[in-house]
């Protein structure tokens, strides 16, 4: 028998144990009569009060093991002939509204692959052996303060506060090693002797805003007594309080679950723990700390990229669990630096002049702010602040003496060049026209002629790099697969990890040999040309030399505009209608060239594009079908954002930019294979695409999605960041596909308008958009199936994709059809590891089609690596798939086969890439369309994070409507 009560919490229901009672009636009066069903043979009832009921309930607690530990004393027997009365129904109290939780859950692995032929391989992860899982981590946060209570601000100064700490007061802290973040945190094995301990430790020139040599130079020397005694000592000295307060207990047993496939909300923390120690080991020898990378200050890791601007060659590692246990992952990693030496030689590199005074100071100011320098001869440190107003021979100070006379305090107001030239007899060469830094603060500036400062090393460069700075940084730090292993193993040997105390307590070692694993070589895809012809690509590439495209286009209405670029325009035409004709594209002459009138060369570049567009309209008889633009800069040419814009967003013509540089008959093939696609033709199709004869792909109308986000340059929050969704189109085509772009808050991973509900009956979200596209592209056919390749989210998000995406798909889909519910496969790619696969023994890459599903993959999770294109240049890098949901029921080598075969649909190419076509496809789209905001790039050199202001603060700007005949072209490709 059921409580029929459900309004209220029947505390008889749940917790008497000796019998069950269940409430029948309530009255007004609060009493209740209660059935009690038989008892010792005896059938009971009993009429009581509830109040006072209740309040007896309030003493029983269940103990730790879930036994009573009192109960209320039994109800006495009541007689036979008593007549329960009944009570007026209490309505129940209004539900609260139930909050949804997030439900989806990455999902397990569903075995492993088998088809391909198997390789044996070697891979940068290092077993580690733990040999001891029955210890706590003990978490303790730590707060830093001033001897007057103000909380230090500022990075750095804690490791060496720390430090300190450790030396002062070992025995105070029982002798522990412990692992500090540089930050808030601090972790020790076992715990300290205290839960909250406090310390005070004085430390010696841990700032270095001041001159503290000699006669302290231009820092108002003098000005009031404490300044005339710091000149005495060589250092100054500052106290500074420690408070050490116990946070939690992170078990180490977490790991030894995680790796059994049990991972545990502690697990993170524990391999933090781990991470947190070797960043600290790296630390103590003086390295740049970059997240999980490490960087040594050794010249010969530097090389030069351009504008001032160094690569500096140093190492990620990184504890990761997998199927065979915890393992090290260390990889080669690359950070830039500033330029070390003398500023002025600095400034002429980073702004490209040939001297100190073409020098362009109001950006100088902005570059070097907050970078840290050394002087001499003192060798002291500063922080860069700004520059003076007046060069060095005009900018005066105040320059007190020591014994002035009858009440005169000797003050007198001097140069800085004077001061340094003549009271310091130091000789200054060029300073005397140039602005000096100023390394004190604002209102008590101190300044330092240019010459005498140096860069110190390793401080990063958080701006974008230019097109030419990162070919260059490319060229000059790749490296064969031979050549990696080879610095790898050097590179753990002299990290000396058996060292580290920490890690010998937690009976952590690493071994110093390669992870073997088994990988598999997936065939590749049997490519479809025009004629009906049929290809076997060859290690990841094919030639369309003597092949023509399987769907060509053809260009009737067509113009050629030339923004200055020198080339043979009409031989250029002639050549380009000639290699068309050999692909099978049927190109007309076109209707006339538009040069660009010389007197616009100089003037901005909306300018530009505005006036070729007058011309253009005033010779065309009407809009053509496609523009040809030459420009005269391959990469980064500012006529390519306006121009781009005009042509899609307000007049809808398709069109293709290409600087004609060493034009030959494969460049011009490398173009047409973008002008084919982008007119909706097709230049190769997968065999089991035309057949159709993909597993499950092509048995049921499919809808395949490719999403990315695009942010700004480091350092710039102000830009808003760029959302693009691709679709595919024309099912059961897997190679064809259409964009949508929007923009959002600034550096916003998660795509905030899949769904946009406007109105009781309107979305403007993407997802409808692509949604109905490809309904009526497929033969007004709703995909039965969605397959969503996510790109560029970490680990932590994965449970957002899931939950905050996906839920904004499946609700664009309902929107549209209440009962329409398709099945959804959820992939997120990951570029941005430090994995890496090697033949042993051998200097190639590892051959395209190599897929890795065992070993080092998660030990829980479904993971896979593949690495489907050739690696032609330095280290092949393995996209990693993680299946985050499958509805739709791949078997392994099937949604292997699927990933596989959209690593060859890439339409722009005649090589397999390195991700799934659809994300690249995104990637582009978002890119190009960014290019249509320009925005002033406020970040200069910097050796600071830039600060970001609060999403949503600024309303986002939107990104103009394209017209409907390209938006549904692939504009992109």
């Amino acid at each position: 028998m059921s409580c029929p009560t459900d309004s209220l919490s029947c505390k008889a229901c749940t917790s008497i144990t000796e019998f069950t009672a269940h409430i029948l009636c309530v009255s007004s009066s609060s009493s209740v009569v209660v059935f009690l069903g038989s008892w010792k043979g005896n059938s009971l009832s009993l009429s009581f009060s509830l109040r006072s009921f209740i309040k007896s309930m309030d003493s029983f607690e269940p103990d730790g093991n879930g036994e009573a530990v009192s109960l209320p004393p039994p109800p006495p027997i009541v007689p036979p002939d008593v007549v329960p009365v009944k009570a007026e129904e209490v309505l129940p109290a209004p539900a609260e509204p139930v909050k949804k939780t997030n439900t989806r859950l990455p999902i397990a692995r569903r075995g492993l692959g088998s088809k391909g032929m198997k390789i044996s391989l070697q891979t940068n992860h290092f077993k580690v052996n733990v040999n001891s899982d029955d210890g706590y981590f003990f978490h303790y946060s730590v707060a830093f303060s001033y001897e007057d209570g103000r909380p230090v601000e500022g990075k750095g100064v804690g490791r060496k506060i720390m430090d300190r700490v450790q030396e002062t007061y070992e025995s105070e802290l029982d002798g522990k090693d412990f692992a500090y973040d540089g930050e808030k945190s601090l972790f020790t094995i076992g715990p300290l002797p205290r839960n909250k301990l406090e310390f005070e430790v004085v430390l010696e020139e841990v700032t270095s805003n001041r001159n503290n040599n000699g006669n302290c130079s231009p820092d108002n020397l003098g000005d009031n007594e404490s300044d005339r005694k710091r000149t005495r000592f060589p250092y100054r000295a500052k106290t500074f309080k420690v408070e050490i307060s116990f946070a939690a207990k992170i078990p180490m047993r977490a790991i030894a679950n995680a790796l059994r496939g049990q991972e545990t909300e502690n697990f993170q923390e524990a391999i933090r723990v781990l991470d947190i120690v070797l960043r600290q080991h790296a630390a103590k020898q003086g390295c740049l700390l970059v997240r999980q990378s490490f960087f040594h200050n050794d010249p010969n890791n530097f090389a030069d990229v351009g504008g001032g601007v160094l690569g500096c060659r140093g190492f990620h590692s990184s504890f990761r669990t997998s199927q065979s246990g915890l393992s090290l992952n260390i990889d080669v990693s690359t950070t830039m630096i500033i330029q070390p030496g003398p500023v002025v030689d600095f400034l002429i590199a980073n702004q490209n002049v040939r001297d100190p005074f073409q020098i362009d100071w109001a950006k100088a100011k902005r570059t070097l702010k907050n970078l840290r320098i050394k002087v001499n001869p003192s060798n002291q440190e500063y922080k860069i602040n700004g520059l003076s107003e007046l060069p060095c021979r005009e900018q005066t100070f105040t320059l007190k003496n020591k014994g002035g006379r009858d009440g005169d305090d000797g003050a007198e107001e001097v140069t800085v060049y004077d001061y340094f030239v003549n009271k310091r007899n130091i000789n200054l060469r060029y300073s005397a026209e140039l602005p000096c830094l100023n390394v004190g603060k604002p209102k008590r500036p101190t300044y330092l002629p240019i010459e005498l400062c140096e860069l110190v090393s390793l401080q990063r460069y958080t701006k974008a790099l230019s097109t030419l700075q990162r070919a260059s940084l490319v060229e000059k730090s790749r490296q064969k697969p031979q050549e990696r292993m080879k610095i790898l193993s050097a590179a753990l040997k002299t990290s000396n990890y058996g060292s580290e105390p920490m890690l010998r307590k937690c009976g952590i070692s690493i071994s110093t040999g390669f992870t073997e694993v088994e990988g598999r070589v997936l065939p590749a895809p049997r490519l479809r040309f025009g004629n009906g012809e049929e290809f076997n690509p060859r290690n990841g590439r094919w030639n369309l030399s003597n092949k023509k495209f399987v769907q060509p286009t053809k260009i009737e209405r067509w113009a050629v505009v030339n923004f200055s670029a020198r080339c043979d325009v009409r031989g250029l035409v002639r050549d380009l209608i000639r290699v068309g004709e050999m692909k099978g594209i049927a190109i007309d002459s076109p209707f006339d060239v538009f040069e660009e009138n010389p007197q616009f060369r100089r003037a901005p570049p909306m300018v530009r594009v505005e006036k070729m567009f007058e011309n253009i309209q005033s010779k065309l008889p009407g809009a053509p079908q496609f523009l040809l633009c030459l420009i005269p800069e391959r990469k980064n040419c500012d006529i390519y954002g306006p121009w781009k814009k005009k042509n899609l967003a307000e007049y809808g013509i398709v069109n293709q930019c290409m600087c004609p540089n060493r034009v030959n008959d494969q460049f011009l093939t490398n173009v047409l294979l973008k002008i084919n696609a982008k007119l909706g033709g097709l230049n190769s199709l997968l065999g089991v695409e035309h057949s159709p004869s993909l597993p499950i792909v092509s048995k049921a109308p499919t809808l395949i999605l490719g999403m990315d986000v695009s942010h700004g340059s480091p350092g710039q929050s102000d830009i808003p960041s760029i959302a693009a969704v691709v679709s595919s189109r024309h099912w059961p085509l897997i190679s064809k596909y259409r964009a949508c772009v929007r923009t959002q808050s600034a550096k916003a991973e998660m795509i905030d308008n899949l769904f946009k509900q406007v109105s009781e009956k309107e979305d403007e979200g993407i997802m409808r958009e692509l949604l109905l596209d490809f309904y009526v592209s497929s033969g007004k056919r709703k995909p039965d199936n969605i397959i969503i390749f996510r790109d560029g989210v970490s680990e932590s998000q994965f449970n957002q994709v899931l939950n905050i995406e996906l839920d904004q798909i499946i609700e664009a889909c309902k929107f549209l059809d209440d009962k329409w519910n398709p099945k959804f496969l959820v992939i997120v790619a990951q570029k941005n590891h430090h994995t890496r696969f090697f033949q042993p023994g051998s200097p190639d890459n590892v051959p395209p089609g190599t897929v890795i599903d065992n070993k080092i993959c998660h030990p829980r999770n479904y993971d896979f690596y593949l690495c489907a294109h050739a690696g032609m240049i330095g280290t092949s890098r393995p996209t990693h798939y993680h299946v985050l949901h499958d509805e739709i029921g791949f078997s392994p080598d099937e949604l292997q086969e699927l990933v596989h075969s959209l690593s060859y649909v890439y339409q722009r190419s005649t090589t397999a890439i390195s991700v799934v076509a659809p994300i690249c496809y995104a990637h582009l789209a978002a890119t190009q369309l960014g290019q249509f905001m320009k925005f002033e790039d406020k970040s200069e050199t910097s050796s600071s994070h830039g600060g970001l202001s609060a999403a949503g603060a600024v309303p986002v700007p939107q990104l103009p409507k394209l017209q409907e005949n390209v938006a549904n072209s692939m504009f992109f490709c």
